[in-house]
């Protein structure tokens, strides 16, 4: 492990242990298939947790009722001292607001620059800045993506890392306090996997976030995370630090680890 993992990993559990994210009894199911089934889990303040599990068992319908993409069928989600579940249109807007939800794909507008994609959601949520401010706060998150010459490109031009980059740059343009990754490395190598498990632990550090980390790679999962919970078949199957899993004889367990 790098200093700076171990840096982000200390910071984390220095922390208080405030709940960010607070979840109970949570269910979501369509048609005749549940795929959450009583999922109670804790965020706490600081932290990167990581969501362990194979396709299938519910990791990405777990962070979309988070931020309620899709409504719940059982249970109380509670965000940033918010019932996720009570809010009306315009108080769950807000709540957004304070949360970065990194895509699997990316999900930048084809259409516009990089400076464009980040621009957008900084006029939408921070109003108040004026031109300059804007020009300021973009510039700065793309040096600490390290892709500050990347700013007038398409993102046509960009490679898969360079695209996660500057998707997880427009994440934190608006400062958000919590952020929601969806398998962050998926489709990468392993060498820009290692670069985007060092961005998360950098964003931790710089901007003082709590993240959720749906991943279903490993090392992804042994360089950011200072807590680890598998879901299996939509249920909460373990919960702990990362080598409470890696010595567990468990055969489930271990055909992930092996």
């Amino acid at each position: 492990m790098n200093p700076f993992q171990s840096e982000a990993k200390t910071q984390a559990k220095t922390k208080s242990r405030e709940q960010v994210i607070e979840i109970n009894n949570l269910r979501k199911g369509f048609g005749t298939q549940e795929v959450l089934k009583n999922i109670s889990l804790q965020l706490f303040n600081g932290e990167n947790l990581a969501i362990l599990g194979k396709s299938g068992s519910g990791k990405s319908v777990l962070i979309k009722c988070i931020v309620r993409l899709f409504d719940p069928d059982n249970g109380t989600i509670n965000v940033l001292g918010e019932d996720v579940n009570a809010l009306n249109n315009k108080d769950l807007e807000e709540l957004r607001k304070k949360i970065g939800f990194l895509f699997q794909s990316g999900a930048l507008y084809d259409s516009m620059t990089v400076r464009q994609n980040l621009e957008f959601p900084l006029r939408r949520i921070k109003k108040d800045l004026n031109q300059k401010e804007r020009d300021e706060k973009v510039k700065e998150v793309l040096e600490n993506v390290g892709l500050s010459d990347a700013i007038d490109k398409m993102p046509s031009q960009l490679s898969g890392g360079m695209r996660k980059r500057i998707s997880l740059a427009r994440t934190i343009v608006v400062d958000p306090k919590i952020i929601l990754y969806d398998e962050p490395t998926t489709g990468l190598d392993p060498a820009t996997s290692d670069e985007i498990s060092s961005l998360i632990n950098d964003v931790q550090k710089k901007y003082k976030t709590s993240s959720l980390i749906i991943t279903h790679d490993i090392e992804c999962a042994r360089a950011t995370a200072n807590r680890v919970i598998m879901l299996n078949d939509g249920e909460v199957y373990q919960e702990g630090e990362l080598g409470s899993f890696e010595k567990s004889d468990d055969p489930l367990i271990r055909s992930f680890f092996k």
